[in-house]
């Protein structure tokens, strides 16, 4: 494994805020237990997006939950790849798909889901998406809480 300071760019340095879209600032590092599952939980009460058609912005709190296999996505990366959504032009459900396939495309986790909560215009709207490893138990598990998804949040 090599050296945490090795892997990553961001953390403990001066903060560029990215003003579009910008998977890129996604950093990741060698998990220490990935033969143990294990859940990695993400909230971000204050996500905001411009909506398409508006321009106007789009809040939202975002939580992602996944179980990590050899890579892990480092928290301050998240939050800068998260905050770089707030002038790009995207429905909620598009984000949350986006984010999945970033997320999934940085570490390849054996799971995934991304859920978003939306309260927007007197009515709140709550996608979902979900990735299993496919041909594993993994794939089963996503099938299995996509059937069972608490479409509450």
């Amino acid at each position: 494994m090599a050296e945490l300071k090795d892997q990553l760019s961001l953390l403990g340095r001066h903060t560029e805020y990215k003003q579009d879209y910008a998977p890129d600032v996604l950093e990741a590092f060698d998990n220490k237990h990935p033969g143990n599952d294990y859940w990695v939980r993400f909230n971000c009460p204050e996500f905001t997006s411009l909506c398409p058609i508006t321009g106007q912005p789009d809040f939202a709190e975002i939580r992602i939950a996944y179980l990590p296999d050899v890579k892990m996505v480092e928290s301050k990366s998240l939050k800068l790849y998260l905050f770089s959504f707030r002038n790009h032009g995207a429905f909620h459900e598009d984000c949350v798909n986006i984010i999945m396939k970033d997320l999934i495309q940085l570490m390849n986790p054996k799971y995934i889901e991304v859920t978003g909560i939306l309260p927007r215009g007197g009515i709140s709207i709550y996608p979902f998406a979900n990735y299993g490893r496919p041909g594993t138990s993994y794939e089963e598990m996503a099938r299995f809480r996509m059937m069972h998804h608490d479409l509450n949040g």
